[in-house]
């Protein structure tokens, strides 16, 4: 199995991919991003685009929803268009492959964008009131400390386990997690309005799948769930005929959090929600990818970390570096063994997409 797919910076990862594209013969779009890189370097999402431009049939794949998540997301893109699903692609079947959709996350190896917001909770509808998490609220200061001593810290967590031990663990995973939208300069905050991501993201399926009429989703994530194990997590309704076209595609290791059955939970926001609404023309089934990585404990260190580094820290200063790197490595662990499970993970999920299109 070849990992040199994968890459350590976002720079190294856009060349492989673009070149792989290249090879692949594929239509490449550049949508660039208005800011730059930790070393001056451009930054964009592209798009690679695969078999008849009029196809009724796609599969869409997306890295970097969590930009920290596309060191992982972005190898399993380049081994596929390197691969044979992308040279033997079925009649009227064709391949969208979105490459760091949160361009400025992969770059600076964080899991929110440029404006603080988790992407995968910005897909609201923001006519309409917000959804409220009144348990974050509560919260916020101590997910959320201004200091990273051992004091700041003990304190912090002594409020969290007091807190969770009125209110039960899934009360407190609802309130970390699901999303939030009071608190900019919090964690999981879901935005005031749509992100670059998002309008770039909605650009993309207007232009390349308002023909489409059955399209198969899967986005790429790590962090959640038993290590190296690709979960497919489907938000569709329960019993509702996307859930049901997901569970033919990819079988019975689909998972859904509105039934408890998952590695996540409910949550506000899902770029799920957004792409239903935007193809709601198409017969569509959507799964996030979901790589286990290290214990959920960990990664709220990092989290808390990094937020830290931005808020009161200095993205630019000497404790920068060992942050950045402690949440990439959470999300990507170093390991080639991890990496092989991706690889034939992706690789299986991708084929049961193409073969359930072509049903």
């Amino acid at each position: 199995m070849d990992l040199s797919v994968f890459a350590r910076t976002y720079e190294e990862a856009r060349g492989k991919f673009l070149a792989a594209a290249r090879a692949a013969g594929a239509e490449i779009e550049h949508w660039p991003h208005p800011l730059k890189g930790p070393a001056g370097e451009a930054l964009a999402c592209d798009t690679a685009w695969l078999g008849p431009a009029g196809a009724t049939r796609v599969l869409v794949v997306i890295s970097a929803t969590h930009g920290v998540e596309g060191f992982a997301g972005s190898g399993p893109q380049v081994a596929l268009l390197q691969g044979p699903l992308a040279r033997t692609l079925p009649a009227d079947t064709a391949m969208l492959v979105m490459h760091a959709v949160n361009p400025h996350g992969f770059a600076w190896q964080r899991r929110v964008t440029e404006e603080n917001v988790d992407l995968n909770r910005n897909w609201v509808d923001f006519t309409l009131p917000l959804p409220a998490n009144p348990g974050y609220a509560e919260l916020h200061a101590h997910y959320c400390p201004p200091a990273l001593d051992a004091a700041t810290l003990d304190a912090a967590e002594a409020a969290i386990d007091a807190w969770t031990a009125r209110h039960g663990l899934h009360a407190e995973r609802v309130a970390r997690s699901t999303g939030q939208y009071t608190h900019a300069d919090g964690i999981f905050f879901g935005g005031t309005g749509p992100t670059w991501a998002r309008r770039t993201s909605e650009g993309i399926l207007g232009k390349y799948l308002a023909h489409a009429r059955t399209v198969a989703i899967v986005d790429l994530h790590t962090g959640l769930g038993p290590y190296g194990y690709g979960e497919p997590i489907c938000n569709h309704a329960p019993g509702s005929a996307r859930v049901q076209r997901a569970r033919r595609w990819w079988g019975d290791s689909v998972t859904e959090p509105l039934l408890g059955t998952s590695s996540s939970q409910e949550k506000f926001g899902l770029t799920e929600f957004g792409y239903e609404r935007a193809l709601a023309h198409a017969d569509i089934a959507f799964v996030a990818l979901e790589f286990g990585t290290y214990a959920p404990p960990r990664g709220g260190i990092v989290l808390r970390d990094d937020h830290w580094l931005w808020q009161h820290g200095d993205p630019h200063g000497p404790a920068a570096a060992a942050i950045r790197d402690a949440l990439r490595d959470h999300f990507f662990p170093p390991h080639a063994d991890w990496q092989e499970m991706v690889l034939f993970r992706a690789d299986q999920v991708f084929r049961q997409a193409l073969q359930g299109l072509a049903s």
